[in-house]
């Protein structure tokens, strides 16, 4: 059935817009998904799972966090290894309490599109937005197609949470956009397998070799990445021998403890910094990736994702609410600070756990750098505040 108007029309029913219509439906605001997708593949893709204290909180606010609090799985610390030793990271203990959650943002997704739907909000699948009209004249239209036909909704405000490739940022005119990108010359090979992880937590390894990063998804389903060439070849990895590279570059106490297992999935994850400044054009804004990429080292692509529609959903209930127009004003400003310090961090985190040359002096400016962050409060500090999530700000 062809829907013609809503108050907010929003593209992509990734978590950026589920959780952001969620926070609407809250309010009394109505609105609309369309996702160009499919259903099966919306909720089939594999995705990062560490949830900061502020994500967690956010899902708990909206109702959606019942398996959540049933099957995360909750993270005081985080461990790096560096020249064979084992430094843990007491988070809790830095930031007066916080932890992350470990959750798998697949399942994240699946929960928030089983509320929506049990809600009876519209959401609807395979149905690609091909135009976006009006959105610098406080008229927007979404043009999308259903079922071979096109069709036009009208609504007050469209939020493009459609990802680095949709249709939200591409229809912005280049003129009014500015773009920030730094590639970075690898990816993470990535495996995941139905065996119990290594640790309790998350270990991050700088190593000779390269980085690793022993990780998991429940206690007994693991996910373990090693870095490798940016053009590297799946095809060309056995399960042996990604277990076994695995192990070279783990500590030897973990190395032990590392049960293999036959790969249920394993993929190349590029990584990439990138920002699109502003976040706002008329009535229409950009969240989550559509806005901005970072690579996935500081664990923070899903996590600003929730923090650019929780502003977001403030702001236009402010309007909706109060008729003010000055949090839609601030959007842009107040999201693009957290981002821009997340890049940061995940920047920073980045480079000294990967392996960028050859040359011996540089690995071993990062192990100075490991051995002062470990072995000084304020770098624990600094750590474990940027990696449970730095606080939403006041925006009201």
């Amino acid at each position: 059935m062809a829907l013609t108007r809503t108050q907010v029309g929003i593209i992509g029913s990734g978590p950026a817009g589920l959780l952001l219509s969620h926070l609407l439906h809250r309010e009394g605001i109505e609105s609309v998904i369309l996702e160009r997708r499919s259903r099966s593949y919306v909720e089939g893709r594999i995705r990062a799972g560490v949830l900061e204290q502020g994500t967690a909180d956010l899902l708990r606010e909206v109702g959606v966090a019942e398996r959540m609090e049933r099957e995360g799985l909750p993270h005081a610390g985080i461990n790096l290894a560096f020249s064979e030793r084992l430094e843990r990271i007491d988070m809790a203990a830095h930031t007066g309490g916080k932890t992350v959650l470990i959750y798998g943002q697949t399942k994240v997704t699946r929960d928030l599109i089983r509320a929506r739907l049990d809600a009876g909000a519209p959401l609807l699948f395979e149905t690609p937005v091909v135009g976006i009209e009006g959105y610098l004249d406080a008229k927007p239209r979404l043009i999308y197609e259903q079922n071979g036909q096109r069709h036009e909704l009208r609504c007050d405000f469209v939020a493009g949470c459609d990802g680095y490739h949709g249709i939200a940022r591409r229809s912005v005119d280049p003129a009014r956009l500015h773009t920030f990108e730094k590639t970075y010359p690898f990816g993470w090979l990535g495996l995941l397998a139905d065996v119990p992880p290594a640790a309790e937590e998350l270990i991050y390894v700088n190593h000779a070799r390269g980085f690793a990063l022993c990780s998991m998804r429940s206690p007994t389903r693991s996910r373990y990445y090693i870095q490798c060439d940016a053009d590297d070849d799946v095809a060309r990895w056995t399960d042996e021998a990604f277990w076994d590279e695995l192990r070279r570059r783990l500590p030897p106490r973990v190395a032990e403890a590392v049960v293999t297992g036959p790969r249920l999935e394993m993929s190349i994850a590029p990584l990439r910094s990138f920002v699109a400044e502003p976040m706002r054009f008329g009535r229409l804004f950009l969240a989550g990736d559509a806005a901005h990429i970072v690579p996935p080292t500081g664990a923070k692509g899903l996590n600003l994702a929730a923090s650019d529609v929780h502003y977001l959903a403030r702001a236009l209930a402010a309007h909706y609410r109060e008729g003010r127009t000055d949090l839609l004003d601030r959007y842009s400003e107040t999201a693009l600070r957290r981002v821009w310090k997340a890049i940061r961090f995940s920047w920073w985190f980045t480079s000294v756990l990967h392996k960028f040359t050859d040359d011996p002096i540089d690995h071993r400016l990062q192990i100075a750098e490991l051995d002062y962050i470990t072995g000084s409060n304020a770098g624990r500090t600094m750590v474990a505040e940027n990696y449970v999530g730095l606080p939403l700000e006041p925006f009201d």
